[in-house]
C-alpha cells in the first residue's frame, strides 16, 4: 500500500483552485452520455423484467413504465442503466 501525503493533496488542489481563478488553468470535465432506452439494454443483457428491476433494485412496474415511456429514469437509475449498457459483464455476473 503506497503512502499518501494527504497535506500536499490538498495544498495542491489549494494551489490549482487559486490557477483556475487567475484563468492559468482550465478544468477537466465529462461529459456523460445518456444511456439507451432500458428496454434494450435488459434486451442485451437477456434478461426479464422482473429480474432486470431486481438488479437495478427497482419494481417490476416502475421498470414496465420506463419501458413503455410512462415515467423515465431519474438520478441513481440513470447511473445504473449507464453502468449496465458500458459494462453488461457486472450485470451478467450478478444475475
Amino acid at each position: 500500500m503506497q503512502n499518501r501525503d494527504i497535506g500536499y493533496e490538498i495544498l495542491e488542489g489549494l494551489t490549482e483552485i487559486e490557477n483556475f481563478k487567475k484563468g492559468k488553468l482550465k478544468l477537466r470535465t465529462t461529459e456523460l452520455s445518456e444511456p439507451s432506452e432500458p428496454r434494450i439494454i435488459r434486451e442485451k443483457l437477456n434478461l426479464s423484467q422482473s429480474a432486470f428491476a431486481g438488479l437495478l433494485g427497482v419494481s417490476t412496474r416502475t421498470l414496465q413504465d420506463w419501458e413503455q415511456g410512462r415515467r423515465c429514469p431519474q438520478g441513481p437509475a440513470i447511473a445504473l442503466l449507464r453502468i449496465a449498457e458500458q459494462h453488461p459483464n457486472v450485470f451478467v455476473e450478478l444475475s
